[in-house]
């Protein structure tokens, strides 16, 4: 479905932010991205999008392919009508416009009116929340419904990839946990590929078949998920956990010395 392969990533020609980046994603599954703030996780989905020209960015070394094209270079309005569609970190919603306006909104590539009014009864099937605030303005929503909203926009143009940059910021546990059965739903009815970014690791690694580890721009380590959650350093430093299963104190947490026995 997805390959990238090798790729390096550089901002206004000087500033080296991916280095030999390759990760896979299969058909009809999710996986996750994993990595601190700056790790290079967001400018890997945006490698991806096409939208790294609107920050002065490029792709300048290796590929990256959907379905066997190469697409690094193309114009993200090209990519969406392709079936790659991306939700921003932060849940970017029009703020001004009705719930049933952003979905109309996130149907740009569609051409047949009547898909259209499909996908706004089909997102409505999966969130049910956003049918009873389908006349209110985005911007009153909770940050859950906006959240929903934005995977419901990116849904309209009916994409057979999604890139989810950290769908779980700010948001309580138990939206988190529903946001996240909807995705895993829409995997498996839809057929959808998901690439998630998210720093929840828990949540990430419980709904995701395939794992990869970023760190300063270089993928340090990749798995199954289930191979992931029983790695000691991913246990120690992205669960929260020590070696004998147990949850390390905020001290402990707050003066640990990153050993990356992955990068030795």
């Amino acid at each position: 479905m997805l390959a990238i392969n090798n790729i390096e990533v550089v901002y206004d020609n000087v500033i080296l932010v991916l280095k030999g980046v390759s990760l896979h994603v299969e058909q009809g599954s999710i996986t996750t991205l994993l990595g601190a703030n700056g790790a290079g996780k967001t400018t890997t989905l945006k490698a991806i999008s096409g939208l790294l020209r609107t920050e002065r960015g490029q792709v300048t070394k290796g590929s990256i392919e959907f379905n066997g094209q190469r697409i690094d270079g193309m114009r993200a309005f090209d990519l969406t009508a392709l079936g790659v569609a991306q939700v921003f970190e932060g849940r970017r919603v029009f703020e001004h416009l009705t719930c049933e306006e952003n979905l109309i909104a996130g149907a740009h590539v569609q051409r047949d009116y009547g898909k259209v009014r499909d996908g706004i009864d089909r997102v409505f099937q999966y969130f049910p929340r956003l049918k009873d605030r389908r006349y209110q303005q985005s911007g009153y929503l909770s940050g859950g419904e906006q959240q929903m909203l934005a995977i419901g926009r990116a849904l309209m143009s009916s994409p057979k990839m999604m890139l989810l940059d950290e769908p779980s910021l700010g948001l309580a546990p138990m939206l988190v946990e529903e946001i996240f059965g909807i995705v895993s739903r829409l995997v498996a009815a839809e057929k959808l590929s998901v690439l998630l970014v998210e720093q929840n690791a828990t949540m990430a690694l419980g709904v995701a078949k395939h794992g990869y580890v970023i760190e300063n721009g270089r993928v340090v380590l990749e798995g199954s998920a289930e191979a992931l959650k029983k790695n000691s350093d991913i246990r120690e430093f992205y669960l929260g956990l020590n070696e004998v299963g147990s949850r390390k104190s905020y001290r402990e947490v707050k003066h640990y010395k990153r050993r990356k026995r992955w990068l030795s």
